[in-house]
């Protein structure tokens, strides 16, 4: 294997632990560190850049490689149709040989490029994924009000903010017991005016009895 390829290859394994290490189960503020540390270190954009670039020549590699199996394949078939019509059987089978060799490491080199650049995309979308889980997880323990960087401003709650749900309650509570209220008052004033209606009717009365004396 060339040195290329050999990169190449140590490049698949790298893609294989980083995506091992996606995946593994981690507590929530572990991982919240760890993606925090990689979207913001520069170190790591510069690393991005730079294998966005060597993955540029992997692409190159594999339309190489891809190129080289249809050569070889078509050699192969050329070298059957000369085996099948009997001239220099042992030189025509030696040559056979080499060419299904060549076909090998043709395909090795092919499958070796495609697998790379299939888990690059997938790291990538994988990446993508985590980091929006865990945006929508941030979110939603800042609506749920537990959140300890919000429970502050779940008190002086705004339109489109953590906490907005939390003071929304409380100010929703709030309208109730003054509705309780209120209804009590109203009770309280339905009782009165019936009272005062009772007895403005019976002076009334009075009033037209002795009017008749």
């Amino acid at each position: 294997m060339t040195l290329y390829y050999t990169l190449v290859f140590v490049l698949l394994v790298l893609e294989m632990t980083l995506f091992m290490l996606l995946i593994v189960p981690l507590p929530f503020g572990v991982k919240r560190k760890i993606f925090t540390f990689i979207s913001e270190n520069p170190v790591v954009a510069k690393i991005q850049y730079w294998m966005k670039i060597t993955f540029v020549f992997i692409l190159i590699l594999f339309i190489d490689s891809v190129n080289r199996v249809y050569r070889v394949q078509i050699e192969l078939m050329a070298a059957s149709e000369q085996a099948h019509k009997g001239s220099a059987a042992g030189v025509m089978g030696h040559e056979r040989l080499e060419v299904q060799a060549r076909k090998f490491y043709s395909q090795r080199n092919m499958y070796l490029c495609g697998f790379t650049l299939f888990l690059s995309l997938i790291l990538n979308r994988t990446y993508v994924m985590i980091i929006e889980v865990m945006r929508l997880e941030d979110r939603l323990k800042s609506y749920e009000g537990t959140n300890k960087d919000t429970k502050q401003s779940e008190k002086l709650a705004v339109a489109g903010k953590p906490g907005e749900l939390a003071g929304l309650k409380e100010k929703l509570e709030k309208k109730d017991q003054d509705l309780q209220t209120l209804k009590k008052q109203s009770e309280q004033l339905h009782k009165s005016y019936d009272e005062l209606s009772d007895k403005y009717a019976a002076l009334q009365k009075d009033h037209e009895s002795t009017k008749t004396r």
